[in-house]
């Protein structure tokens, strides 16, 4: 028995921005929605100097109408970030400051989603450039995963190069299943940038990245099948990387 099963995301959709430099969020929204996921994080989703419904605003009400938003970034016409979005309604969402002295502003999410098959916990992040930078980082979404009973699902854009680089090592024995998707570039992908982590083992089904996304962003999406299984059950984890 595999027990409820359903889609979660991660995308950078670089401000909405697609690869001929024209902004054009709805065409992000529109590949996203081919997916149907449940859950979906996004990252660098850019309000500032943007006309119209703010981005925030806009991919909550065409991808589920549950978010909990990330602004990092400020401007008298908007801001900037990144944001979580469920079809079921988000409880107990907070932002966890993980920024770096000196280093562009972060902050992590944290939310309990009450899907149909019981409770989920997730953790979403946009980790910095920076190796010193990213590990402390690292360091801090590990603690906070530390301390959620409950299964959960770490998702983002982790920056991270390596791999089996600081974001790997933090997770190790915490999260103990992954997405490998090569991400970015996004004409050719070399390096599995965003990536969703899993606790348990056997909840990862199966993911895949989608290369016609390249049209939208300089990052491919990577989307994964998820299982909440019943209590006490265990199954062999195949993961299908396309």
């Amino acid at each position: 028995m595999v027990g409820f099963t359903f889609r979660v995301m991660t995308w950078n959709i670089h401000g909405g921005v697609c690869t001929a430099g024209r902004h054009d969020l709805q065409r992000a929204i529109d590949l996203i929605l081919g997916h149907a996921p449940d859950i979906v994080a996004i990252q660098e989703v850019e309000g500032r100097n943007r006309p119209g419904t703010a981005p925030f605003t806009a991919l909550r009400e065409a991808l589920g109408g549950h978010a909990v938003e990330a602004a990092t970034l400020r401007a008298t016409d908007g801001c900037y970030g990144h944001m979580v979005v469920s079809r079921w309604p988000l409880e107990e969402g907070s932002l966890h400051d993980i920024s770096v002295p000196g280093r562009e502003p972060r902050r992590a999410i944290t939310a309990r989603v009450q899907t149909p098959g019981g409770a989920l916990r997730v953790l979403a992040a946009h980790l910095g450039l920076g190796w010193g930078e990213r590990r402390a980082q690292a360091a801090r979404l590990a603690a906070l995963a530390k301390g959620v009973t409950e299964p959960l699902l770490a998702m983002g854009d982790f920056n991270d190069w390596e791999p089996h680089g600081p974001v790997d090592r933090a997770f190790l024995g915490t999260l103990p299943s992954r997405t490998h998707g090569r991400t970015f570039p996004v004409r050719r992908p070399l390096f599995a940038l965003d990536r969703i982590y899993a606790r348990p083992r056997a909840a990862l089904l199966r993911s895949w990245t989608d290369r016609a996304a390249r049209t939208a962003s300089d990052h491919l999406p990577v989307i994964a099948e998820v299982a909440l299984l019943p209590e006490g059950e265990g199954r062999t984890t195949r993961l299908a990387v396309a």
